[in-house]
């Protein structure tokens, strides 16, 4: 089993990072699929209220249950300060999603205990399981 899947399996929580009401945009549709594929997807985004019946909330410090996941749809210079919100929540995961690459976040995330998963579609991976 890969890392990916061993994740996949083993989460239920994700906290999706730049969650967008949008449709059209990649974190819409992978919120979509994550949800009908039995996941809770907590939105963080700091101008929505809500997405698809999910309180969204501005942070990940705001969210007031656990978090197995944060699933990142941020831009790269973006990721440092988002992986310090998931340590100081006690995440166990997180994941940037295709085309985000931060490797001093990344290693600051290991260093914290958390496993990281970088530049990779939770949908595609979980698709391929």
């Amino acid at each position: 089993m890969t890392p990916e899947e061993e994740i996949l399996k083993s989460s239920r929580v994700v906290a999706m990072v730049g969650a967008s009401d949008n449709v059209d945009r990649p974190s819409n549709q992978v919120f979509r699929y994550l949800r009908a594929n039995g996941y809770k997807v907590i939105p963080v985004n700091p101008v929505l209220k809500e997405l698809m019946g999910e309180k969204a909330y501005p942070d990940l410090i705001s969210i007031p249950e656990e978090v197995d996941v944060v699933d990142i749809f941020r831009k790269a210079e973006d990721v440092p300060a988002i992986v310090e919100e998931a340590i100081k929540i006690g995440a166990r995961v997180v994941w940037m999603q295709e085309d985000i690459v931060n490797e001093a976040a990344a290693q600051h995330a290991r260093e914290a205990g958390l496993k990281v998963v970088m530049n990779k579609c939770m949908r595609k991976q979980h698709l391929a399981m």
